[in-house]
């Protein structure tokens, strides 16, 4: 007994020596906390740049990926007007802009790109200033003269697009269904997938007839809403509504007469070739006999129709198995009747063999 008590003893004044020396005792049950991984300032700096409004960036192919990219200078004026964010870095938010540039390039969270196309291309005055295609800069060091620099990392995704990625499937089944759906329902859908569809067809001609017409009368090339056909733009871009500075020399007066030439010519073509009034009225009432057909469309009428076809293939199957009286077949009385046939043939026939003979 006196044993196992100084041995307990040792045991406690041992495991109190482990914790005093920071160590821990193997003898111990319960487990040590791993403390999290601390993640790199330069990361979260990166993360929370690229999430910002104000640093102006665009899209284009590097090397078969598509990336999001932004100018030397843009970064420099971007961090000079928003001095705070470099709280991020704690110890290192006294470091120059160069200086935070270089750290991302060798953490690899940036990468120094350059345009493919180098040389200006006819008809225009100076190098496009937002490339669409990119490629590798030799020199991976930052730098504010015509330089550009692309993300590495994967944009954190916002919950709108998690969201969306999950209503996409229900969309898809929602439109496989429209033929089950009520009849107001689908005029519901009907009219509003019209109305969209109509908007964006008046929204690309009257923008294609305002630069044609600006075209032509005072040689500008103004496109509103720039960007509306634009593969690489993003939602916010997308949408804005003014146009561009035209940056390329101003067209030669006869290449505008030339096309107001045609642009008359292709007038007149269209309404000599426009259909009359009986044409109109016969294409309406055709889509409108289409239209109807989908909307007035359900199972109940689907199932009805079956059943008639069932029916009036049944009532034609029966008259050929069995006859008026009940008793004899059709098959029996077509043959018997062609029995009869040639049983008068044969009496027409022997009296001619009787003369002969």
């Amino acid at each position: 007994m006196k044993k196992s008590g100084g041995a307990e003893k040792k045991r406690v004044r041992r495991s109190s020596g482990a914790v005093q020396n920071g160590t821990r005792d193997p003898n111990s049950d319960t487990p040590p906390r791993r403390q999290s991984p601390k993640k790199d300032v330069f990361q979260l700096f990166a993360e929370k740049v690229r999430d910002h409004k104000d640093l102006v960036s665009r899209w284009a192919v590097l090397q078969e990926t598509r990336v999001e990219y932004f100018r030397g200078k843009d970064f420099v004026n971007f961090l000079k007007n928003n001095p705070e964010l470099k709280d991020i870095l704690e110890s290192n938010k006294n470091l120059d802009v160069e200086e935070i540039a270089n750290t991302l390039l060798r953490k690899n969270l940036l990468v120094r790109c350059d345009r493919v196309v180098k040389t200006v291309r006819p008809g225009k005055k100076k190098l496009s200033t937002w490339p669409a295609h990119l490629e590798l800069f030799t020199d991976q060091v930052f730098s504010e003269n015509d330089a550009f620099f692309a993300w590495t990392f994967v944009k954190r995704r916002p919950l709108w697009q998690t969201l969306l990625s999950f209503f996409w499937p229900v969309l898809t089944l929602a439109i496989c269904l429209f033929p089950v759906y009520p009849h107001r329902c689908k005029l519901l859908i009907l009219y509003s997938c019209a109305g969209v569809l109509l908007l964006i067809l008046s929204l690309l001609l009257i923008r294609a007839t305002l630069f044609g017409v600006l075209y032509i009368v005072i040689g500008k090339r103004v496109w509103f809403f720039p960007n509306i056909l634009a593969e690489e733009a993003t939602l916010r871009e997308l949408f804005r509504f003014w146009p561009k500075k035209d940056e390329e020399e101003r067209p030669k007066w006869t290449a505008r007469l030339f096309y107001a030439v045609v642009a008359v010519l292709a007038i007149l073509l269209l309404r000599h070739h426009a259909p009359d009034e009986a044409a109109r009225a016969r294409y309406q009432k055709r889509m409108s006999n289409i239209i109807d057909d989908v909307l007035e469309w359900s199972p109940r009428l689907a199932l009805s129709g079956m059943m008639e076809k069932q029916q009036t293939v049944v009532n034609a199957t029966e008259p050929n198995n069995i006859s008026a009286d009940g008793g004899k077949t059709n098959t029996e009385n077509s043959d018997q009747s062609g029995d009869e046939i040639y049983g008068k043939i044969d009496d027409m026939d022997q009296p001619q063999h009787q003369d002969h003979m």
